[in-house]
């Protein structure tokens, strides 16, 4: 019976160590957004549930913020629009400003569509997303101890 006992204690030792250094990482790399905005964690997993185009568990988007225009403004006569249902032109006017992004400004342009409610076609929104993926695969990896 001590034996069982014991057996849980350091179970759950070891799970509240593993929690707290989870914590404490994800503390630490909130602060590394590289355009100078911190990032929140939202999950303790770690792990994004790939359904938005900017990944809510970092980026914590809010209703209220103001969204940053990369020089798109006439993009907002799309909002409210279903991505199915643009025309060809109108899916070239957007493809032609994620075009003239640099890839760092793919995640902030992301945001600020997602803020202006405007559906992104779903080919451009995949390439949006192996952007980010990809930028956010670099960023863990570069603040990993070697």
């Amino acid at each position: 019976m001590v034996e069982l006992i014991a057996f849980i204690s350091l179970g759950l030792i070891i799970l509240i160590l593993f929690e707290w250094r989870a914590r404490r990482d994800a503390k630490q790399s909130s602060g590394d957004g590289q355009d100078g905005t911190a990032e929140p964690q939202g999950s303790v997993d770690g792990e994004c549930c790939g359904q938005h185009l900017v990944c809510e568990r970092e980026t914590l988007l809010q209703t209220n913020a103001v969204p940053e225009y990369f020089d798109d403004e006439e993009l907002d006569t799309l909002a409210g629009i279903p991505a199915d249902d643009y025309t060809e032109t109108q899916r070239e006017e957007i493809r032609a400003v994620f075009e003239t992004l640099e890839e760092k400004d793919v995640p902030a342009w992301c945001r600020s569509i997602q803020l202006r409610n405007i559906a992104l076609p779903e080919d451009i929104r995949e390439e949006a997303l192996l952007i980010c993926r990809e930028r956010r695969a670099s960023r863990a990896s570069s603040s990993q101890p070697r």
